[in-house]
């Protein structure tokens, strides 16, 4: 399991991060105090840091440059300064690639996975979502459940992987909907539910009862415990 370290003053940047990381599952830290990075980052020895260039106290250009007097750990700066001259001082400064707000989360996702594999020989289990046992592959689009092994239609594969990388947080018809058709036009909503029935069927064959939950006005739910 990678160990990531965020150092993030927007709370809400840092929040989405964290809790994709985890369901990607890395273990997450969040600086809490940054008047003392370095310090949080010897006692936390992270495999990688996502750094914002704007800070309190000192800004990441200067922790990095900290950070590279006792480490080659990789570091990504994640800020909304784009311009060409944040980037070649991130470089300069030692950083191993940068990320410009407003970004798209699967596309940090990609370079975090992508810098975490070059600097650790390719280790790490990218490939897979685990949720309270059963393991979505995302190449073959196959859940696994103990010993039963159900091969996945396109939008089967839509549905779980999008209720499974948001597990515990509901996720709402429309944007199940958006997620499958790739549209806002009208999708006969008797779509949907066919689909989360078959689904569902198909889960209970292999042992899954429950798996996918309704909450009633909020969407489609698969908890994290339970």
């Amino acid at each position: 399991m990678y160990k990531i370290m965020i150092v993030e003053d927007d709370r809400t940047i840092a929040g989405v991060l964290e809790r994709q990381l985890e369901r990607w599952g890395c273990s997450v830290y969040t600086v809490q105090d940054f008047g003392a990075v370095l310090e949080e980052f010897r006692e936390q020895a992270p495999d990688l840091v996502l750094m914002d260039i704007v800070l309190p106290f000192y800004d990441g250009y200067y922790w990095c440059g900290e950070i590279r007097r006792v480490s080659r750990v990789p570091i990504i700066f994640i800020s909304s300064a784009g311009e060409d001259m944040n980037l070649i001082m991130a470089v300069q400064m030692g950083a191993d690639d940068f990320i410009a707000k407003p970004f798209s989360l699967d596309v940090a996702m990609a370079k975090i996975q992508a810098l975490l594999r070059r600097t650790y020989a390719f280790g790490g289990d990218w490939d897979t979502l685990r949720v309270r046992g059963a393991v979505l592959n995302l190449t073959e689009a196959a859940l696994t459940w103990g010993d039963a092994r159900l091969k996945l239609s396109g939008n089967e594969f839509k549905i779980l992987r999008t209720l499974m990388e948001r597990a515990g947080s509901p996720v709402s018809r429309d944007e199940l909907i958006r997620q499958l058709w790739e549209t806002d036009s009208f999708i006969d909503d008797n779509t949907l539910t066919v689909n989360i029935t078959r689904l569902r069927r198909r889960l209970e064959k292999i042992g899954l009862d429950g798996f996918i939950r309704t909450r009633r006005g909020l969407g489609y739910i698969i908890e994290k415990d339970g």
